[in-house]
């Protein structure tokens, strides 16, 4: 009978190999700016409608005008939601949408918590 010329490995030799595993998502890598509660809540409830008065926002995440403003202000800046400022007779009326990079920012966000997730699942 030929011997065969393919090399065993000692199972001592397969212990020292390093393991391929797959890449574990890290929390530290997640949007910040997604991430704080208001923003987040703001992003999301913009993500199903098309469009929430200030108003609206205000009350579906029952905060503050001040705190609300705060973190529209930083969404706006990054680009994540616009904001439409009329008037309608006397009274202001504020519009925010969320814009194309804001649903992709927010998407990345959710695969990247979703990743998490099962990570912490798995183990």
């Amino acid at each position: 009978m030929a011997k065969s010329n393919t090399a065993r490995i000692t199972r001592a030799e397969a212990e020292r190999r390093p393991v391929k595993t797959k890449a574990q998502p890290a929390p530290a890598d997640l949007d910040r700016l997604i991430h704080e509660r208001v923003r987040l809540a703001i992003v999301s409830a913009l993500a199903v409608r098309e469009s929430l008065t200030f108003n609206e926002l205000k009350a579906l995440l029952k905060t503050s005008d001040g705190n609300l403003s705060v973190h529209a202000r930083k969404l706006e800046d990054a680009e994540y939601v616009t904001c439409d400022k009329s008037f309608e007779g006397r009274v202001p009326r504020t519009v925010y949408r969320l814009t194309a990079l804001g649903r992709r920012a927010l998407e990345r966000y959710l695969d990247h918590m979703e990743a998490l997730i099962r990570a912490t699942r798995e183990r």
